[in-house]
């Protein structure tokens, strides 16, 4: 059974340099944790001071340990944490963490692209556009993976608490999904229902709305495991399909509407294979 995942990732060529990172830090004695956050184990205070490492770390894989902490960080305390209580866990001096971050923005932006560009998956951009299989299918492959990443404690959280600080995660993470996953869904969507290219009628922000109410949903799975503490009883996988479905046949009705088009629909791929 499918059930929200707590610190597992996708791995991509970052995520790969991060474990790799993360075993260095192992050699030397510094707590990596399970990615629960301090309810759940162990906390970053337990983390062996940097300094004290029977190691000499070298600057990109101190600079890499520094980041990996901050994820965690802020994850559990939030934007309002200050760099000195993030030193003091780390066991270095505040002014060797500015050597490698000069100002809280730096080390905010090196979490954004820790979090929300290393975990990336080119796979969600290209199942999207893969006609080969019907859009319900697509769809649900897609969100089924993209759960794996964006549905754990560090990601939610930090999304969280980035949307109450008023930083810019939410914005540059929002517009890369829009432009690679909602609009390409919102193009797919049409020509899945025989609908007018986009060359034809351009995209509406209705449109993209509509695709938006998928993420909406999936993440609040997310929201509730990791911010409500109300976890999602059934298989995640299962709602996934049920999300998708009930998107899927919700847009055979809208869409046109949207488009001021009254025909009926006849959809270019009405055979849905179980996925």
């Amino acid at each position: 059974m499918a059930t929200l995942p707590k610190n597992k990732r996708l791995v991509t060529p970052k995520a790969q340099t991060s474990d790799a990172v993360g075993s260095v830090a192992e050699s030397v004695g510094v707590a990596q944790g399970d990615g629960h956050g301090a309810g759940d184990g162990a906390t970053l205070n337990s983390a062996t001071p940097l300094l004290k490492s029977p190691k000499r770390l070298s600057g990109a894989e101190r600079e890499q340990l520094i980041a990996r902490e901050a994820v965690k960080y802020f994850a559990e305390v939030g934007f309002g944490g200050d760099t000195r209580e993030l030193a003091q866990r780390l066991g270095v001096t505040q002014s060797l963490l500015y050597k490698y971050f000069p100002n809280k923005e730096a080390l905010i932006n090196r979490v954004f692209e820790e979090v929300y560009l290393g975990r990336w998956n080119p796979f969600w951009e290209t199942v999207i556009k893969d006609r080969t299989i019907s859009l319900q299918d697509r769809l649900t492959r897609l969100y089924i993976e993209y759960a794996k990443a964006a549905l754990t404690w560090d990601w939610v959280r930090i999304f969280m608490f980035s949307g109450l600080r008023g930083e810019d995660i939410n914005r540059k993470y929002l517009d890369i999904l829009k432009t690679r996953i909602l609009e390409p869904i919102a193009t797919e969507l049409r020509h899945e229902l025989g609908l007018p290219t986009i060359s034809e009628i351009p995209l509406k922000t209705a449109e993209i709305e509509l695709v938006w109410s998928i993420n909406a949903r999936v993440f609040y799975f997310g929201q509730r495991q990791w911010i409500f503490n109300v976890p999602v009883e059934d298989n995640l996988d299962d709602l996934i399909r049920q999300t998708i479905a009930h998107f899927v046949a919700g847009a055979v009705v809208v869409l046109p509407e949207i488009l001021g088009i009254k025909k009926q629909i006849k959809p270019n791929n009405s055979v849905n294979s179980p996925v």
